[in-house]
């Protein structure tokens, strides 16, 4: 019975219309279904450092957004500081009463209070109050728990868009914003947002000013008018295959669409100044608010119809615009759900300065082309209200992994400082173009650079890459609507052979599964992280690993630069039937082109810790090893980097990744193979630095940080840094192993390499 009441609770709540109602809402419901005299809650302010009684039922109404504690400050300061549930029978008894005069709640003896927190911090405190002398039950106090736990998003999310005031009153439209998520690509950038959104996705669907409200009615109407035509041919088409009864939600549907139905609600949203496509999807929210709050299921079912419409109409006003062709200012920061590789791909590049998302991983492919184009990226924006923000200056941090919405000009002014900083930076940097990559005592190793597309591949050239360590072979087929030809594939694996003959390119098979779906192979699993990605995809689908590798093999003729690596690989057994099907394309190729075909070299990626720990049996087998550090941090913390919740445990700081990464290189070298590695690591000077002391003898990046890596490891001299890893390598704690690297590194005048200073 509470589990139902705590559900129809919740989902009040979300149905609210805004922010004041939701408290509204819960503090009505929680009374009721406790059957206490008094509820409330009361709101850390962050300016203030003060609790203010936002909402309450059973105290005096006039109190609220008015009656405020200290921090530390009563009952409601003793609950938030101490991080737990304070259950009392009474209340005035206890040392750390407040009595607050104004509220009315001298009658209530007993207390009990819940913190509302989210991500370790303390937004508020829940509270319910009655005259008897009693402490709350077991079960009650569980369940207000669960409903501040509840209640904590839908606060964090307030606070996030601005709806949450020291009063009650509207937000400041002009106030700046701040929303965090994760760094996909370093980097600091001042823009225009530009929502992106795809086809038929009214959620997404911003706000946008009507410049011609005849025009967007007109747009609306011959919308309708086609949903109305589309119906009626379905009906007629239905005649004989369904009964009256069945047709009847066609009639429905027609009275949707009834010129003073859905369309009139529609148009007075036009009329009030958002353009035909945000019009409709307010009114749909509307509807499905409305909807979603009826106890009666026939007409919760209902919500379905009105969002079906609503989803035709769009894609009719979505054909009329041409949505897809969008104005892109200068300083474009593209802003959306979700925003795919191909998506990114196909907006003007030269005007794209940033890129914003509230899904997404940081390792994305998205976010590894943003990299490679070196634009900065935050991922994860959960809170983002992305359908608000069209056209609106924003600042993306994404060192810190902060947007900032609507900045200051005092914040403006200084991040302008910082952007002027960084161009001076790297424009010191074009010195080392051309150098190799030594250490002042004579250390040599090798930075080649990560590819995907061939813009990767210029700059990369232009920044002295020293070859390929890593070309992504799964972007190709990422940017089309079916598996490519083995012609094709010859063709884009030729042009990246050529740009760096004779210098090795290192091609991955086609690694998809996990976060990298192909519109057109669709992988639907419940954990794909441990699911079927990687090796056990194309070992699985040998048609599709024979016509990659025989294209690998044609593209190399002549150039012989061709290196092939296996992802995901988890067991001996693995490589053997890869290098037999290898063996067999080779022959087959030989025979067809009738020239010598050279057997490339193979190697393994180092992903998993069931890897780390046969690394000796599997480098015998191979030519050369590399480690994915993203994958192999993640598996070795069992951290998902890419949700926010855990994010900050990933670190490749870690002790246990660092002593993983040092196994692997010794073992490597004992069966006298190379060992490189790939990914963040690689890229980031400081943890670079403990790479080379390691041993390893390449690392492979994103072309905008192999300058900044070249400089860090041109001057820090080798025997340094092998007794910093000595050093580090004793510790227990990765916070304490980063500020290690850190504090060398800045002895040595290269933090700005690292991260740029007086960050706003």
């Amino acid at each position: 019975m509470l589990l139902d009441r705590l559900r129809k609770i919740v989902q009040d709540v979300d149905s609210a219309p805004n922010f004041t109602a939701a408290l509204d809402t819960m503090v009505t419901s929680v009374r009721e279904t406790m059957g206490t005299e008094v509820c409330s809650v009361y709101l850390l302010d962050d300016k203030t450092n003060r609790y203010l009684l936002m909402s309450t039922e059973g105290l005096n109404p006039e109190s609220v957004g008015t009656v405020s504690l200290a921090w530390n400050e009563g009952l409601v300061g003793l609950c938030g500081a101490r991080e737990e549930p304070i259950n009392l029978d009474n209340a005035s008894a206890h040392p750390k009463y407040h009595y607050l005069p104004e509220t009315g709640e001298e009658k209530y003896n007993s207390f009990l209070g819940a913190p509302i927190m989210h991500r370790r911090k303390v937004l508020g405190v829940l509270v319910v109050q009655q005259r008897d002398n009693r402490k709350f039950d077991e079960a009650e106090e569980a369940f207000l728990v669960t409903l501040s736990a509840q209640l904590s998003g839908v606060v964090a999310h307030a606070k996030a868009i601005g709806t949450l005031e020291v009063s009650r009153t509207a937000p400041r439209s002009n106030v700046t914003r701040i929303f965090t998520g994760i760094a996909g690509s370093t980097g600091i950038v001042i823009g225009r947002a530009v929502v992106m959104y795809p086809p038929a996705d009214i959620d997404s669907v911003p706000d946008r000013i009507a410049e011609d409200v005849d025009a967007e009615i007109g747009l609306l109407e011959q919308a309708v008018a086609s949903v109305r035509q589309e119906i009626s041919d379905l009906n007629e088409k239905m005649v004989n295959t369904l009964m009256p009864e069945e047709r009847a939600l066609f009639d429905v549907y027609l009275r949707m669409l009834d010129d003073n139905a859905l369309p009139s609600e529609i148009i007075e949203h036009i009329t009030a100044g958002n353009w035909a496509q945000g019009a409709l999807r307010e009114v749909i929210e509307e509807h499905m608010q409305t909807f979603s709050v009826m106890d009666d299921p026939y007409l919760r079912e209902r919500m379905a119809d009105v969002r079906d419409l609503g989803l035709r109409i769009l894609a009719h006003l979505q054909k009329q615009e041409g949505s897809g062709l969008r104005d892109f200012p200068d300083k474009s920061i593209l802003v959306g759900e979700d925003i795919t590789t191909a998506m990114l791909v196909e907006t003007p590049l030269d005007k794209i300065a940033g890129i914003v998302t509230v899904t997404g991983a940081a390792n994305s492919h998205m976010a590894i082309v943003a990299r490679a184009l070196g634009l900065p990226t935050v991922v994860g924006v959960g809170d983002l209200p992305v359908t608000q923000l069209d056209d609106t200056e924003m600042i993306v941090d994404a060192y810190q992994g902060r947007v900032y919405v609507q900045p200051s000009r005092l914040l403006r002014t200084r991040y302008k400082e910082i952007i002027k900083e960084e161009r001076q930076l790297i424009a010191g940097l074009d010195a080392y173009k051309n150098l190799p990559t030594e250490t002042p005592d004579g250390h040599r190793i090798a930075l080649y650079v990560n590819t995907g597309l061939m813009v990767d591949v210029a700059r990369g050239k232009d920044r002295g890459a020293e070859g390929v360590g890593l070309y992504r072979t799964e972007i190709p087929f990422m940017l089309r609507e079916r598996f490519p030809g083995e012609e094709e594939q010859r063709a884009i694996y030729r042009q990246q052979l050529e740009a760096f003959s004779p210098a090795p390119v290192t091609m991955r098979t086609l690694d998809i599964g996990g976060d990298k779906d192909l519109p057109y192979f669709p992988i639907k699993e419940d954990n794909p992280a441990l699911g079927w990605r990687g090796i056990r995809i194309t070992l699985d689908h040998p048609e599709i690993f024979m016509v990659q590798i025989r294209a690998m093999l044609k593209a190399a003729i002549g150039l012989d630069n061709l290196q092939v690596m296996l992802p995901m690989i988890s067991s001996v057994f693995e490589i053997e039937e890869a290098l037999h099907l290898i063996h067999r394309a080779v022959m087959e190729v030989q025979e067809e082109e009738g020239v010598p075909i050279v057997m490339p070299r193979v190697g393994v990626m180092v992903e998993v810790p069931a890897t780390v720990f046969q690394i000796a049996d599997m480098a015998q087998l191979v030519d050369f090893v590399s480690v994915g550090s993203n994958d192999l941090t993640q598996y070795m913390l069992a951290v998902d980097r890419n949700n926010a919740r855990v994010a900050d445990i990933y670190t490749p700081y870690h002790p246990a990744v660092l002593r993983a990464l040092q196994i692997v290189v010794d073992e490597v070298h004992r069966m006298g193979k190379p060992a490189g590695i790939c990914g963040e690591m690689a890229g980031d000077p400081a943890t670079a630095v403990l790479l080379m002391a390691m041993g390893f003898d390449s690392l492979s990046m994103s072309a905008s940080n192999l300058l900044r890596v070249r400089k860090v490891l041109r001057t820090v001299p080798y025997a340094q840094a092998q007794s910093l890893l000595a050093q580090v390598m004793q510790v227990d704690n990765a916070a304490v192993i980063r500020s290690l690297v850190e504090f060398e590194l800045d002895d040595l005048g290269l933090m700005d390499l690292v991260r740029p200073k007086n960050k706003g």
